[in-house]
C-alpha cells in the first residue's frame, strides 16, 4: 500500500450509481497523467469494451460501480500505458552482436550486412515477437516502428495485441525486400494501402524515411506527400550525428532542419528522431512548424552520438516523446531505463538538478509520447473516453519503499520487472506477468534456435 505519507486529496467519485462495467480495477495509486491532476489513492478505472468508462476515487466498496470483472490492486500503481516513440523491432535478433563501436562502422560493418544478407519477412516477423514481448513486459502498449519487412512487423503486432505506429523504411539504396531502390515509392505506397488488414483499430500504416544521407531529395518528397495527403505522421532520423551534420552541410549548405524544411517537408505530421546536432535555428525551425522528435537518450549515448537539446526544444515549446531505438544499439525496450537516463543526463550535461524533473520526464513517456505520434485523442492520459491502455506496476518492493512520489519513483527507481499487468484496448495482454497474447517459451525456442550462428553469418 502507498505509505500514510501521500496526502492528497481524494477527488470524487465520477462514476453515477448502477453503472455496470466489465472491468474494475480498484484499490490502486491511480496517476492519469492528465496535465495538473494529482494521484489518486484509492483509486479506480473502470472499463467498458475497449474504452476507459470512468476514473475516480472510493476508498469503500459501496461507492464502486458494479463490474462484470474485478481486479483489487492494492498496494499497486495504475498509469496510461507507456509510449514508445521509436524503435526498430525486429532488430532484437542483434541485441548484443556488435557493440562498443562507433556508428558508422557498426552500420556498414555488421548491421547493413546483415540485413542485406540474412534477413527476410519471417525473421523480421519473429523478431518483432520478440520485441512485443518485451515491450509488453516493460509496460509499453504504444510502439511505433520503422524497418523493413514493416507487413511482417505489423503483423506481429497485431498479434500481440499491441497499439502500433508502423512505419515501412524507406531508403534511396537496395533493402530487404524492395531490391530495386526505384521500386521504394511503389512499394511504400502498397504498405499504406494494404494496412487495413491487420487489427485497423490499432494499427497505423504510414513511412520512415531512414535519413536525408540515404533519401534524396525527390524521395524524401514523394515519401512525405505521401503521408501527408492521409494525415498521417512521417518519420524521419534527423541531426543523429556531429558528421551527418557537417555532411549535409558540405552538400547543400544547410542544417538539417532548414534542409527539410527546403524541401516543404515540415509540419506538425513530421516525427524528427535524435534531433542531437540540431543548432539553434533549426530549434526554433522545428518550434515553428510544429514538428515532433523522438529522444533516444541510451542509443545516443552508446553509439556516442551525444545528447540532444531536449531541455531547449521543450522550453520553446516542441513536443517531445521517449523512445529507446532497436535492442541492436540500446540494447534493450525499456522505457523505464529511458526515462531514468533521460533525466539524468540532462541535469549533468546542463550543469541544472531541477531539469527534466520526475512529473515532467513520465510525461513525456506517456502523454506526450501519444502526442508525437498523433494519437493523443486516443491513449497517453486515463481518461473517460479514451481508449483503456494501461500498465499496473507492483509497489511492494524493497526499492519501490517508502512512497512520498510516485513520479520520482517511476523515474528514479522502478524497473520493467515490476510491471504486473498491461492492457490495451480493454484486453489484458500481460496478466499477473504472464503473457496472454503471446507464447513466450515458442517465441524464446525460435529466436534462440535461429541465432545460433548469427555472430558467425
Amino acid at each position: 500500500m502507498p505509505d500514510s505519507t501521500m496526502n492528497f486529496p481524494p477527488p470524487p467519485s465520477i462514476l453515477s450509481s448502477g453503472c455496470e462495467v466489465d472491468i474494475l480495477v480498484h484499490n490502486a495509486l491511480v496517476l492519469t497523467l492528465e496535465p495538473g491532476t494529482a494521484p489518486i489513492p484509492d483509486g479506480f478505472v473502470a472499463v467498458k469494451g475497449s474504452r476507459i468508462a470512468a476514473v475516480g476515487s472510493a476508498a469503500t466498496p459501496d461507492l464502486l460501480p458494479s463490474a462484470r470483472r474485478l481486479l483489487d490492486a492494492r498496494g499497486d500503481l495504475v498509469l496510461p500505458g507507456l509510449v514508445n516513440t521509436h524503435t526498430h523491432a525486429a532488430m532484437a535478433w542483434f541485441r548484443g552482436l556488435a557493440d562498443d563501436l562507433p556508428l558508422q562502422k557498426w552500420l556498414h560493418d555488421f548491421i547493413f550486412p546483415l540485413e542485406s544478407g540474412w534477413l527476410d519477412g519471417d525473421k523480421v516477423y519473429q523478431g518483432t515477437l520478440l520485441a512485443a514481448a518485451e515491450l509488453i513486459r516493460g509496460g509499453i502498449t504504444t510502439v511505433a516502428d520503422g524497418y523493413f519487412y514493416e507487413a511482417e512487423a505489423r503483423r506481429a503486432f497485431a498479434e500481440a495485441g499491441l497499439r502500433a505506429v508502423a512505419a515501412q523504411g524507406v531508403l534511396d539504396f537496395p533493402i530487404p525486400g524492395v531490391p530495386d531502390p526505384r521500386d521504394n515509392l511503389r512499394a511504400a505506397r502498397h504498405f499504406m494501402d494494404s494496412g487495413g488488414d491487420s487489427a485497423p483499430d490499432l494499427i497505423t500504416s504510414t513511412l520512415f524515411c531512414h535519413s536525408p544521407y540515404t533519401c534524396g531529395p525527390e524521395t524524401l518528397k514523394q515519401a512525405k506527400a505521401l503521408t501527408r495527403q492521409r494525415g498521417l505522421p512521417w518519420f524521419i532520423h534527423l541531426a543523429e550525428t556531429r558528421q551527418e551534420v557537417e555532411e549535409l552541410r558540405r552538400k547543400t549548405g544547410l542544417a538539417p532542419g532548414a534542409y527539410l524544411e527546403s524541401l516543404g517537408l515540415l509540419d506538425e505530421l513530421t516525427v524528427a528522431v535524435h534531433g542531437v546536432w540540431l543548432p539553434p535555428e533549426d530549434l526554433d525551425l522545428l518550434a515553428r512548424r510544429g514538428v515532433k522528435v523522438s529522444h533516444c537518450p541510451e542509443s545516443n549515448l552508446k553509439l556516442a552520438a551525444g545528447a540532444a537539446p531536449i531541455p531547449e526544444l521543450l522550453a520553446k515549446g516542441v513536443t517531445v516523446g521517449l523512445g529507446t531505438d532497436g535492442a541492436a544499439s540500446n540494447n534493450d525496450l525499456d522505457l523505464f531505463g529511458e526515462m531514468s537516463l533521460a533525466a539524468r543526463l540532462h541535469k549533468v550535461w546542463r550543469q541544472d538538478p531541477a531539469l527534466l524533473p520526475a512529473a515532467q520526464t513520465v510525461a513525456l513517456a506517456t502523454r506526450e509520447g501519444a502526442r508525437v505520434l498523433g494519437l493523443e485523442k486516443v491513449t497517453g492520459t486515463l481518461t473517460p473516453g479514451k481508449a483503456a491502455d494501461l500498465t499496473v506496476l507492483d509497489l511492494n518492493q524493497p526499492h519501490l519503499t517508502p512512497l512520498f512520489d510516485p513520479y520520482s519513483h517511476l523515474v528514479y527507481a522502478a524497473r520493467a520487472v515490476d510491471v504486473r499487468h498491461v492492457m490495451v484496448a480493454g484486453r489484458w495482454l500481460l496478466f499477473d506477468k504472464q503473457f496472454t497474447t503471446l507464447n513466450w517459451p515458442e517465441i524464446a525456442g525460435r529466436i534462440r534456435t535461429g541465432s545460433r550462428n548469427l555472430g558467425r553469418t
